[in-house]
């Protein structure tokens, strides 16, 4: 992998919101076509995951169904990476995941002086969507 993209793909505590933005193109469920949509990306420990606010998302069902997508960095780095969505269904994987990605998130919106309000850990556990990301 290139040396731009692998530094792309590394978050860290001080990674901006624009540098967590990617999009993602998938094939749709039933559809399928092709789905293009933007979304945040999470780093821990060097694996790359996609997640969302707990609730049903396409993007999730897409990748269930056809788990080969296109993830598209887009700030600083251009790059079109093909992918595999790898889905993390075991509670203590999920747990463990989760108390890193949201912790970042709340972290985040700190110091960017957001007033968002972040759902509990616990409702991002339940009813979020979470995938490992492997590039081919």
């Amino acid at each position: 992998m290139d040396a731009a993209i692998a530094r792309a793909l590394t978050l860290t505590d001080d990674s901006s919101m624009a540098e967590r933005t990617v999009d993602i193109t998938t094939i749709g469920a039933r559809s399928m076509k092709p789905r293009r949509i933007e979304i945040w990306f999470h780093s821990v420990d060097g694996e790359v995951y996609l997640t969302g606010t707990p609730g049903t998302r396409a993007w999730y069902a897409n990748v269930l169904r056809h788990p080969e997508f296109v993830f598209h960095l887009k700030n600083g780095v251009q790059a079109d990476l093909p992918a595999i969505a790898t889905p993390i269904t075991e509670g203590g994987e999920r747990t463990r995941l989760f108390a890193r990605i949201v912790a970042g998130i709340e972290a985040l919106h700190a110091r960017s002086g957001s007033e968002a309000r972040i759902a509990p850990v616990e409702d991002w556990i339940e009813g979020s969507p979470l995938v490992r990301v492997s590039f081919n």
